[in-house]
Order: C-alpha cells, then sequence, then structure tokens
C-alpha cells in the first residue's frame, strides 16, 4: 500500500510520498460550470483565479481550515495525488495509507468531511493529527518530553495556538484569523484609503512584498507598485505602497492573534509556564513569515519568539515523521 502524508491547507496544500514534498499547489480547483468536470488544480487553477469568463469557475474547497465544497475538495485530493503518480502504471487504481492534518478546533462534522473526501480520493486507511502537534514534531521538537512548549501555527484559514506537553495538547486556541484575513484586511485598506480596487491575487503580492507587522522595521523592503482599478474613473491605475502602510492595515487582525496566545498563556497550567517561559514561542505556517511578526509577539508577551526554519513546510513535515512512524505517534492521531 502507497503511504502518502497531506497538509491540507486553506492556502496551499503540501503532499509527502516516500520522505520528500512532492506537492506543493494552491488549493483551489477550476471547474467547467456546463459539465462540472475540474480543467484544473493547483497553480494551473490559481493562473485562472479572479479572471476567468461564465463558463468557468475556480474554487477554493477549503474555508477557515475546514472543507466548504465537499465535491471541489474530493475532486482537488484525487488530482493532487495522481500528479506524484503521473510517470506510474496502475492495473488497479491504487490504495493509500494516509495521515491528514486537520486545525484543533475543528468539529466532528468538519473531521468526518476530511475523512470522507480523502476516502473517497483513494485513502483506505485515513489517520489525521492536529496542525499544532504536526508543526512541533516538523520543527524538530520531542513532544513526549514531560516539557511544555508553546506552537504558534498561522496558516491560510487558521491560527492555531497550543501548549504540547507529553504528547498532548494541554491548552490550546483556535481562532479564524490568519493568512485570508490578513489578504483581504489589504484589500479593504486599498479601497478605503486609495479609492483603488484590487483582487485577492494583487492582495497576496502586496502582502509577500511589503507585508509587515511592525510601522517600523530595522530593514525594510523596497515601496511596491500596485495595479488595480480607480473606484472614481473606472480606470486602470498605479500606485506606490510602503510596507507601513501594510502594517497598519494589518494591525487589528495581529491583534486578535496577540489577544489569543495571550489568553492560550493564561490557561497554560503553572509549571508549563515555567518551562515555556525557557523554551520561549514558536511560530510556524506562513504567517511567521511576516516581517517583525516574531518581534511584535515578542514585545506583547516579554518572552522569546522563535521563527521556524521554512515555516511554511512544518506542518507537512511533521505530518511526514508521523506517518513514518506511525507506531510511535499513534496515540496522537484519529
Amino acid at each position: 500500500m502507497q503511504e502518502i502524508a497531506i497538509d491540507l491547507g486553506t492556502a496551499n496544500t503540501l503532499i509527502i510520498h516516500e520522505d520528500k514534498v512532492v506537492v506543493d499547489e494552491p488549493s483551489i480547483v477550476a471547474i467547467d460550470r456546463r459539465t462540472d468536470k475540474v480543467i484544473a488544480v493547483g497553480h494551473r487553477a490559481m493562473q485562472m483565479h479572479e479572471k476567468t469568463h461564465e463558463n468557468i469557475k475556480t474554487i477554493r474547497p477549503l474555508k477557515d481550515g475546514v472543507i466548504a465544497d465537499f465535491y471541489a475538495a474530493e475532486n482537488m485530493i484525487r488530482e493532487m495525488i495522481k500528479m506524484i503518480f503521473s510517470k506510474k502504471r496502475f492495473l488497479l487504481p491504487p490504495r493509500f495509507r494516509m495521515v491528514i492534518c486537520i486545525p484543533s478546533g475543528i468539529t466532528e462534522v468538519e473531521k468526518r468531511a476530511v475523512k470522507d473526501s480523502a476516502e473517497q480520493a483513494g485513502g483506505q486507511e485515513v489517520k489525521m493529527i492536529f496542525e499544532p502537534m504536526a508543526a512541533a514534531i516538523g520543527i524538530g521538537i520531542d513532544v513526549e518530553e514531560p516539557m511544555g512548549n508553546m506552537i504558534i501555527d498561522i496558516g491560510g484559514g487558521t491560527t492555531e495556538i497550543a501548549v504540547i506537553a507529553l504528547s498532548g495538547i494541554v491548552a490550546d486556541q483556535s481562532i479564524r484569523v490568519a493568512g485570508d484575513e490578513f489578504t483581504l484586511d489589504i484589500v479593504d485598506y486599498m479601497r478605503r484609503q486609495h479609492n483603488m480596487l484590487i483582487g485577492e491575487r494583487t492582495a497576496e503580492a502586496i502582502k509577500i512584498n511589503v507585508g509587515s507587522a511592525l510601522a517600523d522595521l530595522d530593514v525594510p523592503p523596497d515601496d511596491y507598485a500596485v495595479n488595480g482599478r480607480d473606484l472614481m474613473t473606472g480606470i486602470p491605475k498605479q500606485i506606490i505602497v510602503t510596507y507601513s502602510e501594510i502594517a497598519h492595515a494589518l494591525d487589528k487582525s495581529i491583534s486578535k492573534i496577540e489577544e489569543a496566545i495571550l489568553k492560550a498563556l493564561e490557561t497554560t497550567p503553572p509549571e508549563l509556564a515555567a518551562d515555556i517561559f525557557k523554551t520561549g514561542l514558536y511560530l510556524t505556517g506562513g504567517g511567521a513569515l511576516l516581517r517583525g511578526l516574531d518581534k511584535r509577539v515578542s514585545q506583547k508577551t516579554k518572552l522569546p519568539v522563535h521563527v521556524a526554519e521554512d515555516p511554511l513546510r512544518a506542518v507537512v513535515r511533521g505530518t511526514g515523521i508521523a506517518l513514518k512512524n506511525m507506531d510511535k505517534f499513534t496515540f496522537l492521531m484519529d
């Protein structure tokens, strides 16, 4: 039986097969409205996003870390698995043992939807692991130790904050404020401040190029030229934005994440809190790449903050390790 580990994310889906990340694609599907057939998945579908005509629609099957469109999610998982085995020929469709990571704040119904989608896409044995736990394993923390570690995983749809000790989650907060919310904040800011309409993809590019959590950075990025539509005249135009403007636009959402971190720290047992004072906080997920975020969280909590190495892949790496050592980590999984 083939084994694969999947990080089914709101923004990106990553798949590990034979210890290698073989798929790293945006979580998006393009569907032909007339036939309901999938035309494209991942990067190709992303190129079509917000540029389609009436016969094609692009769907992001996951919202806030959970499946919002069952049919699209199932097709997306199936097509992405096909990418791994495109060169191989099978007499029968392969069956898979899968480990998929899920947000810690997920409901039983949402969990069932993930499992059903995976089984429909060829999963014979489907196990699930919580994202913060996978992130902790992925960045090399020994989760079995009686030592408290706090993981803050800022993904596309959710921010997962968890205190982990003895292979379990002791205190956790899961809030639906993350990368997607940052993108919407930027769209909103450009409309209010500059009378300019931009799409999600442009907002995403702004976030990557000049996104910042602090209005004053030691190493500031270059100003960024943004193209969009003028709301007054309806004509396309270009303006230049600075990182401090974007820091201002993202301020409210980042404050919500800070509040959730403080809430999780408040509910942490005192002995584990003492450990966290020594070990500090670990940032993973795409949101960890936001300039100055570690410094801002550190100022708020007065604790050391470490950004994981390659934070985008921390969760999928941990899921892959859990898959390889299934007997050792079996109690972490559902």
